[in-house]
């Protein structure tokens, strides 16, 4: 019972280091998870998860969520670009045809 005398957060500090920690090497989670009935396989899951800071998902090579236009105002306007470029290529290769066509007969 408490006495009236103050206590310390010790587990608030052990927390943040190990979160810290966890988040300045990264930690990888793996599991199987498998759905059976009579010796028949229903369902098959397989559970990879990876908890790193951005800084260290970036050094392992991981930066999906830069190109996911979701996510990203960058990546956003790069997919408007691109649509853009596949849409003049295909008349540019439309007037071509037409051009090749005309230049036959």
């Amino acid at each position: 019972m408490n006495d009236g005398r103050m206590e310390h957060s010790v587990q608030a500090v052990a927390l943040a280091d190990i979160l810290d920690r966890v988040l300045d090497k990264g930690v990888v989670i793996a599991g199987d998870v498998m759905v059976s009935l009579v010796g028949v396989e229903l369902l098959n899951i397989r559970l990879r998860l990876l908890i790193a800071s951005v800084d260290k998902a970036v050094e392992m090579g991981i930066n999906w969520w830069e190109h996911d236009p979701y996510l990203s105002t960058r990546a956003s306007q790069s997919e408007a670009q691109n649509t853009a470029l596949q849409q003049r290529i295909e008349r540019l290769e439309t007037l071509l045809a037409q051009t090749s066509k005309g230049g036959e007969t």
